[in-house]
């Protein structure tokens, strides 16, 4: 009998592929690094490809671990990271490289878009704030710096719209990306007022369908049943965005006790509970995120970092850096293992860092794509341990 649940998350960091039982235990789980390229300009693109073919290599080795994985799913979820911008054409294929959360490449075009009047429409139906990693804009940068690309396009996706179309065939998004980027929260479906406010009225038939995945499920194609050793027909649910996904798992929908929720990964989130769509609260700075949830009219608001462990990641890419260029060779997991030893021998609050080391600036609780990173307070006895824990 059927017994196995699969969830999918395509990270910026990881991809990894969990199986649950249906009491939510995990039974096991199977990951690869993800991979993405970072270019002049504050470009950060992925392989389309790649990520599907990673995405179906975590699959089957979870299907080393769990026994008669095949029969005994019942069904598969994907979910990934947000924003950004995956084309594809009329076959299928790829188009060109995906584009990241982290690109910054159409800060500009953010920068006029903000401000305008209009911009205050936008936000109010949307319930979020406008910044470079979005679609809105990354769409907006292509019509005049990449129009041919477009013109192949037929379809624009998220990472884990993409994800979907590979397992299922079915082009599509979930309410929570399709609204926060070119919506109404209120409704849960596109809203032709951003798309003028943004400038891309005219690419909508490049918006796929908004589908919810608490009300529909595609089979497994042929194909994906092929690649990941999983059953065909084997239903696949188009979850709502990592974050979305991970404030369930959190337990933000208890209305009793009304917890807030903080993501500390990749990048930070930040966020409450709105009940209704009244009770979501649009500030005057036009920052933030409103992300429907699977419960209708419910709602996660929030403020995102766009840095978060990035800043980490970056601080131990220097020590990294330095040993490899003496031949020695230190995993990203080894150096990280040497933090809490590196805290335990600086001293507290004796620099004070300012954590915006992404290309793409911040995002929250201000927007400002030229926010750099840096310490504060420096001096000559401070060491790398200092700065570590700052």
């Amino acid at each position: 009998m059927p017994d196995v649940l699969i969830g999918i998350d395509a990270g910026t960091s990881v991809i990894k592929s969990v199986a649950f039982d249906t009491a939510g235990r995990q039974l096991a789980a199977a990951a690869v690094p993800n991979r993405y390229e970072t270019l002049p300009g504050g470009g950060a693109e992925q392989d389309l490809a790649r990520t599907w073919a990673d995405t179906a290599t975590t699959l089957r080795q979870l299907a080393d671990k769990v026994p008669d994985l095949a029969s005994r799913t019942i069904a598969i979820a994907v979910t990934g990271q947000g924003d950004g911008t995956w084309l594809i054409d009329k076959k299928g294929e790829p188009v060109a490289k995906g584009w990241l959360w982290l690109d910054a490449r159409a800060a500009a075009i953010v920068e006029e878009i903000r401000a305008r009047p209009d911009d205050r429409l936008r936000f109010e139906k949307t319930g979020s704030g406008l910044a470079a990693c979005q679609q809105g804009p990354q769409l907006a940068f292509m019509k005049r710096s990449a129009p041919d690309m477009l013109a192949d396009a037929t379809t624009a996706f998220h990472c884990k719209d993409w994800l979907y179309f590979n397992l299922t065939g079915e082009r599509a998004t979930d309410p929570s990306e399709g609204t926060f980027t070119f919506g109404d929260f209120r409704t849960r479906g596109y809203c032709d007022d951003v798309l003028e406010v943004l400038g891309v009225a005219d690419l909508r038939h490049l918006l796929p369908p908004i589908v919810d995945g608490t009300r529909h499920s595609a089979g497994l194609s042929a194909a994906a049943a092929e690649a990941t050793g999983l059953l065909s027909g084997t239903p696949v649910v188009l979850a709502y965005v990592d974050v979305a996904c991970t404030a369930l798992g959190a337990g933000l929908l208890d209305r009793e006790r009304k917890p807030g929720c903080s993501i500390i990964g990749s990048t930070g989130m930040h966020m409450r509970l709105a009940q209704t769509p009244d009770e979501v609260l649009l500030n005057e700075a036009r920052t933030g995120y409103t992300m429907t949830m699977p419960t209708p009219g419910v709602f996660a608001q929030m403020q995102s970092n766009m840095a978060a462990t990035l800043n980490i990641d970056w601080v131990l890419s220097l020590a990294s850096g330095i040993l490899a260029s003496q031949g020695i060779t230190r995993t990203n997991g080894e150096m990280i293992a040497l933090v809490d030893q590196w805290i335990s021998v600086s001293e507290p609050a004796s620099l004070l860092y300012q954590p915006y080391v992404s290309e793409a600036g911040e995002r929250g609780p201000f927007v400002d794509a030229n926010a750099r990173a840096g310490f504060v307070g420096i001096s000559s006895r401070h060491g790398y341990a200092d700065m570590v824990r700052a």
